[in-house]
């Protein structure tokens, strides 16, 4: 079994490989595997080419073997600039040429051809290139796939292979992109072991064990059930790269946001069912996965055309899914990555999340102090996990904030995000929500760890006091006005959290957690908080009473000055 570890532009992979003659005299299938070198890994990826032999023994055999062996070489040696479907149809062209060649000069070699096929894996993507009738299937979470149809016209006895290396002076090829996902399996075969086995028999054998073993049963199947020779390459994809941003803007970029869908469409074949949610900007709905029509549901969001902001609402879901691809963690949202060749407009895909936002529960019953400081301490890990990387969210608000059913956090939407030096957002955009944000985005600044902190702090503002806003006219308004059965403290630090000033700020959010978890403890009385100082509650009114207090005195000394000496 060959292993290949994840290098941070390729897939981390296991391989194995089978071929065999089964019950005739020569094995005419011919697969090789090619890693290429390091330095074009990230340009041309993993190679699996497998041939199956027509036009006799002796010929098919040699077509096999120079098909897969002359692809190979030319693919890697041609220019990099060239993206993987142009050099490998280049690189299939030229073997072509010269099977087609030697087959019609040389009379060992008469009629000479090969069926042909080769999976490329690069990056994210898998890239299947066929001519005949070798197969491809898919194994994704326990649902076997076939990729592509057969160039094969089935007759009462035997059939015609219709495409072929070698079969005529140009061949046509057909090419399938598709998108690579952790846990996949890959199959790719000879006629000799897929018309042995049907799907059904197939796909159990397929599921077993790794890939090298998995390879050998079906092998072993195969020529039970079958009289040809039997090939086999099992590829799984153990770990993939991170999103690359140019994969992204390959992917993405091009794509047309298209009119709002509506429930009951289908779009690249997820069925739509519920609307989850409808905002300014985005609509998503509750959908049944094509791969997975009878599994989980999942959440698909669309961008509403507007037509002033059509730029800044595709950097937004560029921004999403890279930050999705490249930070995992329990408390944030999971973007499904694109998959090239299926998506025909501007979408993402993230798991369905079995819960309410935070907007939602505050609409019922009060938040009590110790459910408030639990959704508090998984928010601020989110909010953490997201600031230490440098990435800041800034459109933290309940909304944004799904309480799982089963007690999980996870924070939504990232499209949002400000990320120093990485797809920056186009100057006319405004951060997030305006309620919740910190006075420095107002003025352009582009954010930091201190305005989530202002955002986080008005969020469980709103939880506590049960969807209250905290600022009136002019000044904050204490929480234990909306809430006086929770303790001072509260108040208190909350007040801190969304101070105008920055630097004033608690300067992270654990910083802010820490001092709702502990302050209790150090004694901090419960009930309703000490009466501030007018300078405190109101520095206007402190300042003009300051004033025409000293007017009074200035006043009272010049009367008193102005009595005659007695």
């Amino acid at each position: 079994m060959i292993v290949i570890e994840p290098n941070g532009v390729g897939p981390g992979l296991e391989i194995g490989f089978v071929s065999v003659a089964g019950r005739r005299a020569v094995n005419e299938d011919y697969a090789g595997i090619a890693l290429g070198e390091a330095a074009g890994a990230a340009t041309r990826g993993v190679v699996a080419a497998l041939a199956d032999g027509m036009g006799g023994s002796a010929a098919g055999a040699v077509a096999a073997e120079v098909t897969v062996r002359s692809f190979l070489e030319g693919y890697y040696q041609l220019p990099e600039t060239l993206g993987p479907e142009r050099a490998a149809a280049r690189a299939l062209d030229a073997a072509n040429a010269w099977v087609h060649a030697q087959g019609r000069s040389d009379p060992r070699l008469t009629a000479m051809a090969a069926t042909f096929a080769a999976l490329i894996l690069r990056g994210r993507q898998a890239y299947f290139l066929r001519a005949g009738d070798i197969r491809l299937y898919r194994l994704r979470e326990g649902r076997l796939r076939r990729i592509g149809a057969d160039h094969y016209e089935p007759a009462v006895i035997g059939g015609v292979v219709l495409r072929a290396v070698g079969l005529e002076r140009a061949i046509a090829a057909d090419w399938d992109v598709l998108g690579l996902a952790e846990g996949d399996r890959y199959l790719l075969c000879s006629d000799g072991l897929h018309r042995a086995l049907s799907d059904a028999r197939l796909a159990p054998l397929l599921a077993e064990a790794d890939a090298q073993t998995a390879a050998q049963r079906l092998i072993e199947a195969a020529v039970a059930f079958g009289r040809d020779n039997a090939s086999a390459v099992v590829l799984d994809v153990m770990a993939l790269p991170v999103l690359d941003l140019h994969y992204l803007e390959r992917v993405i970029g091009p794509l047309p946001i298209g009119d709002p869908p509506r429930i009951g469409d289908t779009v690249d074949g997820y069925l739509l069912g519920s609307v989850l949610y409808s905002g300014h900007y985005s609509r998503l709905f509750v959908a049944r996965s094509p791969d997975q029509p009878q599994g989980d549901p999942v959440i698909v969001k669309f961008p509403l055309p507007r037509a002033e902001h059509d730029e800044n609402i595709r950097r937004s879901f560029l921004r999403e899914t890279w930050i999705s691809g490249r930070v995992k963690s329990q408390y944030l949202i999971d973007y499904l990555p694109p998959e090239p060749g299926r998506q025909t407009r501007l979408y993402a895909v993230s798991p369905y999340y079995d819960g309410e936002t935070l907007e939602t529960r505050l609409q019922r019953s009060p938040v009590g102090l110790r459910e408030g400081i639990d959704i508090a301490g998984r928010l601020a890990k989110a909010i953490d996990t997201l600031n230490r990387r440098e990435i800041f969210h800034r459109d933290i608000k309940p909304e944004n904030v799904m309480l799982l059913r089963d007690g999980g956090l996870r924070l939504l939407d990232l499209g949002f995000s400000a990320m120093p030096g990485v797809l920056d957002p186009a100057p006319a955009e405004v951060p997030g929500t305006p309620a919740y944000m910190a006075p420095e985005l107002f003025a352009g600044g582009s954010g930091d760890a201190r305005s989530d902190v202002f955002a986080f702090g008005v969020t469980l503002y709103r939880m506590f006091s049960g969807g209250k806003s905290p600022y009136g006219l002019r000044q904050f308004i204490p929480l234990h006005r909306h809430r006086p059965d929770l303790p001072a403290y509260l108040s208190r630090v909350l007040e801190k959290g969304m101070a105008r000033d920055p630097d004033e700020r608690y300067q992270d959010v654990l910083e802010l957690l820490y001092e709702l978890e502990y302050a209790g403890r150090r004694g901090a009385p419960a009930g309703v908080a000490r009466r501030r100082s007018l300078y405190e509650r109101n520095p206007l009114l402190f300042w003009q009473v300051t004033a025409w207090t000293a007017i009074a005195v200035a006043f009272g000394l010049l009367v008193a000055l102005a009595k005659p000496w007695t």
